[in-house]
């Protein structure tokens, strides 16, 4: 596959708050990795192998870019239309799949399980977006774009009454309700604490006047399901997708534009200029300091002054 390496008109940085400047190197800038897809998202690193995998949804692939030599390759093909990836606890591949309208893990032996299909005996909508708790226990969101059309996945009926926030346990393998309160989460994350989950509702896409929000939901309380959702900050370009968070709290998330970055007070402090439409973001590298960024067709990364957490 074709790769490409330096930088590309219509990328650099934009300082709104002076704290944005702590986060630049200085002389960093963003290159374009490589291009050729349709709509990617959901990359994650995998720190052993020094490559990233991310999703090529309407090609209906998982993508392989290798660090040492800047390649790309195809994973896996067919990917039941994957969206979001992430790693679990053991360094397995977690991934939310549309066609299938499950979540997978994919074993150390390169076989796939199923850990989660059903909610109250219903098939989920389409899994969009995963992370994982530092007890094992696995978040994803469950909106219905994946069964919408026939695009990124297939046009079909949806068997719940909402779109909504699950947790897998990590001992029993139970599906439990987060939240049923979004019109269309999507993107999710912890605060480095855990004491807060991150939720990005794209209601806008499809909704007129919908939500176009990142929330928060307090882990701390005693009652975490169903609970309403506290505002944290609104895009003011496009709609917030995916998004991870730094070691200062920091968010930085997916928009029309390229990628925005909120202070832990909700305060947009800056952005990454990308030419194109930015799905997910995640942290790479051998420390942690590199930003991958998913663009529409396109795999983009900068390196940082601060880094991601594990």
């Amino acid at each position: 596959m074709e790769k490409f390496f330096g930088e590309i008109d219509g990328c650099g940085f934009e300082t709104l708050d002076k704290e944005f400047e702590s986060c630049l190197t200085g002389h960093g800038r963003v290159e374009r990795l490589w291009t050729g897809a349709r709509w990617v998202e959901g990359p994650v690193w995998f720190p052993a192998g020094r490559f990233l995998l991310f999703s090529d949804i309407p090609n209906n692939r998982i993508l392989r870019w290798d660090e040492t030599n800047g390649s790309v390759s195809e994973f896996r093909n067919p990917s039941n239309f994957s969206n979001g990836n992430t790693r679990d606890l053991q360094g397995r591949l977690i991934t939310c799949e549309h066609l299938s309208r499950t979540v997978t893990r994919t074993e150390h032996s390169g076989d796939v399980t199923t850990i989660a299909s059903h909610y109250n005996s219903k098939k989920l909508n389409s899994p969009n977006d995963v992370v994982v708790k530092s007890d094992g226990s696995i978040w994803f969101t469950d909106p219905d774009y994946g069964i919408m059309s026939d695009y990124e996945g297939r046009a079909s009926p949806s068997e719940q009454s909402s779109c909504n926030v699950y947790r897998i346990d990590q001992e029993t393998g139970t599906l439990g309700l987060i939240t049923d309160k979004l019109i269309k989460p999507n993107g999710l994350c912890f605060n480095k604490s855990e004491t807060k989950l991150y939720v990005s509702d794209t209601g806008g896409s499809h909704v007129e006047g919908g939500p176009r929000n990142i929330y928060s939901l307090d882990l701390n309380r005693k009652q975490i399901p169903s609970q309403t959702p506290e505002f944290f900050a609104e895009c003011s370009n496009g709609l917030f997708d995916g998004f991870r968070i730094d070691n200062e709290d920091r968010i930085w998330s997916s928009a029309a534009d390229g990628v925005h970055c909120y202070n832990s007070k909700g305060s947009l402090i800056g952005k990454i200029k990308i030419p194109e439409m930015v799905s997910n973001v995640c942290f790479g590298g051998a420390r942690l300091n590199r930003l991958f960024i998913t663009g529409t067709t396109s795999l983009y990364s900068c390196y940082l002054a601060v880094n991601g957490i594990k």
